[in-house]
């Protein structure tokens, strides 16, 4: 009878603590898993890296490789932030939108010396190991994809966002699901070279030019993910 009492009292506050979260939690749908994050400046993406306009500039974006700011991604597991005086190289030449907001914002923060208190967005847990290099290796500096392509599927089509938003569950499962695909390791006529290491950790048994693609899964080992 004891056991049973101590039983219904967890199963009660267990209820109660999950009816509290799911109070907390931001409602979500299929195309967007994550809440909307403020940030100190409403950085606009679709401005920076979406489509030119030719018919109308002011309203295009200007398609800036999504490396040019986060530029640790292709040679570290961060993508990184751009720091503030990129932003203020770019904007102190940018007469027609310093009355902005935004930018006034951003200057200020230039003046006073104080770097900008982004917020992260797509935030794994501290027991995951997630290395932007080995994938961008991948996808872009070896199978030719854009930058775009490459990152926009695990963050989204963030070229057509402004303050970016979690659009991909980024779970354990999905990111299985990937490395259980066949992916191309070395296309017709290219030379394998250190490619295979990317996914194996092991140096390619040839260098030789390869007569037809070579494909290969991602790592299956869970130590590859969790250290």
């Amino acid at each position: 009878m004891y056991r049973f009492i101590r039983f219904s009292t967890l199963l009660v506050g267990l209820f109660i603590a999950i009816q509290g979260y799911a109070a907390e939690a931001p409602l979500t749908t299929a195309d967007d898993l994550g809440p909307a994050v403020e940030q100190p400046i409403e950085f606009p993406h679709n401005r920076h890296a979406g489509k030119h306009d030719p018919s109308d500039p002011s309203k295009g974006g200007m398609e800036i490789d999504c490396q040019y700011c986060h530029t640790y991604a292709r040679r570290s597991s961060i993508a990184g932030i751009p720091p503030l005086q990129k932003c203020v190289g770019c904007h102190n030449n940018i007469e027609s939108v310093k009355d902005k907001p935004r930018i006034k914002k951003l200057f200020e923060a230039w003046e006073a010396k104080k770097p900008i208190q982004w917020k992260k967005v797509h935030d794994l847990p501290d027991f995951v190991r997630f290395n932007h290099e080995r994938h961008i290796k991948r996808f872009v500096e070896q199978q030719g994809h854009t930058s775009q392509e490459a990152c926009g599927y695990c963050h989204g089509d963030v070229k057509n966002m402004t303050v970016a938003r979690r659009q991909k569950s980024l779970s354990m499962g999905w990111c299985a699901s990937c490395h259980e695909k066949a992916h191309t390791v070395a296309a017709s006529g290219v030379d394998v070279g250190k490619q295979a290491y990317w996914y194996t950790f092991q140096k390619p048994a040839t260098t030789a030019k390869v007569p037809e693609d070579i494909k290969a899964k991602g790592p299956n080992d869970c130590w590859q993910c969790h250290k």
